[in-house]
């Protein structure tokens, strides 16, 4: 208990305190490296001390206390969304902030939650979570200590509010860890709006007017979201006499009436996942500085929202909350892909992405069947590591280069090799064999034509192949060499650098451990999970194929240039329609002038860009959470 208490506690300490450290120099750098090590020590204390132990854990039943200071955090952070909402005549936060809070303080007010359970839950599931906050996310943590310096000096018409940053980055990682550790639904929901607050404020944080609009805009979506969460929790309290997610749980697998709180929760969970329609706040996420994208792409707020839903999967097997799930999931996976082939913005490919593979995890955890559920987990894990990654990696490259368009990555791999490298294992990560990532599918798969889902197969099918398409392009990118290419200067900083490579070191570790991941933390978590025996999701044989795709990448490149050491050839210039002037960019045509050709990805827009499919996404998929929620609280009622 002391260790989960500090890993709550100890974050927001440490962002009072940054937020008073004003002057930008080694103090500040050392404190916030401290404050990281201590977090990972305290997770990997944990998570070794759970293992250990192998049984779920409850902790406090008598929290009166506590449940003031929550009351208390949540009038006061309503105060802010007036406040916010006022100055910059956004009535409807305004209104959403007063509502969910109103009936919160009301129901603790009046004695509503005063319901005997746990509010502390510990299992295999809250130790993954915990791996992923207090790993990648302090690893982000450490980035943003160079990266905000570089940023800063690139953008110097912005206000340098770094105390600011990185006293929200910390709040993210304890609110996060509150999250994840409660079972009582008003401490999750507690937490859930901090999360909500803190991404409203780490995208507005440079105050243009397209940082506020799109601040504001992931704000009124979460509060629409939250506005749903406390419904569930009023009605959880007076109609079912339960405030335990655990509970509501296991009620919904067996009660009709409990369905009603269990699609307004998945509905919460739908929209902080960024799932269509609600996928805007995330793509203007993009606006904030690099490490606020990667934390909310990867380590913190829309990780919250997937994380609710898996909760959630018993409960959504075989009913109309499940399919609402797992139609905007697969839906969303599938058009996400397809809108990402489009973009040439690095940044922007990566949300599209994330959107893309939050869509896939929620279908799982609609699905609600063990074999989803695994596979949901594992694409949680991997997605986790390979989008940090690859978010921190496009803010270096765009802080060495100044652009962080695909197309300027061309032949990054000579320009910037270290930075190209990392790049590499991160997209591997995403949708290379045998990284987990297609192995998940790959289970995926299996469980949606199990459940005899024939939508949620098109979908993943045709929606892979999208991904395979955009991810091959970026990589032929990296990996292009032209003549006489010249090494650029490499601007990133030490702990940018240790960050990076942390994470690609973490990236293979993970490929390379992922079959013991699975049998020693996601297993037993689903066995636990469904109250059954869950039969072994990786046979013999599937490790066999991935020993055998290792060797494959390991030893035919070293087969190559073992089979090529002595063989002397001939480097020739390539054919263009005239005389190459020696760097494959220009040639000299017949009239003696010179040409410049330049080879570039297809985008086609025309078919697949944002005019083209954005606003049809975002109606079918509102129709679709309009249709079955109203539907399926119909039945219940």
């Amino acid at each position: 208990m002391p260790v989960i208490a500090f890993l709550i506690c100890f974050p927001f300490l440490a962002a009072i305190i940054l937020s008073f450290m004003k002057e930008h120099g080694k103090k500040r750098k050392y404190f916030i490296f401290t404050c990281c090590i201590l977090i990972v020590a305290a997770v990997l204390y944990f998570a070794t001390g759970t293992l250990m132990s192998g049984t779920t854990s409850s902790y406090l039943t008598e929290t009166q206390g506590i449940n003031t200071i929550i009351l208390i955090g949540e009038i006061f952070m309503m105060g802010l969304v007036i406040y916010f909402g006022v100055k910059y005549k956004k009535y409807l936060v305004v209104l959403l902030s007063v509502l969910q809070t109103g009936l919160i303080a009301w129901l603790e007010l009046t004695g509503g939650t005063e319901i005997e359970g746990a509010h502390i839950v510990v299992d295999k599931l809250t130790v993954i979570m915990c791996l992923i906050i207090g790993v990648v996310g302090t690893l982000i943590c450490v980035y943003a200590v160079g990266y905000m310096k570089d940023y800063h000096a690139h953008h110097t018409d912005f206000k340098d509010r770094r105390p600011f940053f990185f006293a929200m980055l910390f709040v993210f990682l304890g609110a996060m860890f509150g999250l994840v550790f409660s079972s009582n639904l008003t401490w999750i929901y507690f937490f859930w709006e901090i999360t909500s607050l803190c991404s409203f404020l780490l995208i507005g944080y440079n105050k243009s007017e397209e940082a506020m609009n799109n601040s504001f805009r992931a704000l009124w979506m979460n509060l629409l979201g939250g506005l749903g969460f406390a419904i569930a929790i009023v009605y959880c309290a007076l109609q079912l006499k339960v405030v335990e997610l655990e509970k509501l749980v296991a009620m919904g697998t067996g009660t009709e009436i409990a369905l009603i709180p269990v699609i307004l929760l998945a509905f919460a969970g739908l929209t902080k996942s960024a799932q269509l329609p609600f996928s805007g706040w995330l793509l203007g996420a993009m606006v904030a500085p690099t490490p606020t994208s990667a934390l909310l792409h990867s380590a913190t707020m829309v990780k919250a929202g997937v994380y609710l839903l898996i909760r959630l999967a018993p409960a959504l097997h075989g009913n109309l909350a499940g399919m609402m799930v797992t139609t905007v999931g697969g839906f969303t996976f599938f058009a996400t892909s397809l809108l990402a082939i489009s973009q040439s913005d690095g940044k922007k490919v990566l949300a599209y992405s994330t959107v893309s593979n939050l869509g896939l995890i929620t279908a799982c955890a609609g699905v609600g069947m063990h074999e989803a559920v695994w596979a949901g987990v594992l694409l949680m894990m991997f997605h986790a590591v390979s989008k940090s990654l690859m978010f921190l990696s496009v803010g270096a490259v765009e802080n060495s280069t100044g652009s962080r368009n695909i197309e300027d990555m061309h032949g990054l791999i000579v320009k910037l090799p270290e930075l190209a490298f990392v790049m590499i294992v991160g997209i591997a990560g995403m949708f290379l064999a045998p990284f987990g990532m297609l192995i998940s599918k790959w289970a995926a798969l299996k469980a949606f034509v199990d459940s005899n889902s024939l939508l949620l197969v098109i979908f993943l099918v045709f929606g892979s192949a999208s991904t395979l398409f955009y991810w091959t392009k970026w990589l032929g990118k990296l990996v292009a060499m032209l003549h006489d290419s010249e090494r650029l200067p490499n601007t990133t900083k030490g702990s940018e650098w240790f960050s990076l490579i942390s994470q690609a070191v973490l990236m293979i570790a993970l490929f390379l451990t992922f079959p013991l991941v699975s049998s020693h933390l996601v297993e037993p978590f689903l066995a636990e999970f469904f109250h059954n025996k869950v039969p072994a999701i990786i046979s013999n044989g599937n490790i066999y194929i991935m020993i055998l795709m290792l060797g494959m990448i390991v030893i035919l490149p070293i087969a190559v240039r073992l089979l090529t050491f002595n063989d002397k050839k001939k480097v020739t210039l390539s054919y263009m329609s005239g005389a190459n002037t020696g760097t494959d960019r220009a040639f000299t045509d017949s009239f003696g002038e010179e040409k410049q050709m330049y080879l570039a990805n297809w985008y086609m827009e025309d078919y697949f860009g944002e005019k083209k499919l954005l606003k049809p996404s975002l109606a079918i998929a509102a129709a679709a959470i309009i249709i079955l929620m109203v539907v399926a609280i119909g039945g219940a009622l």
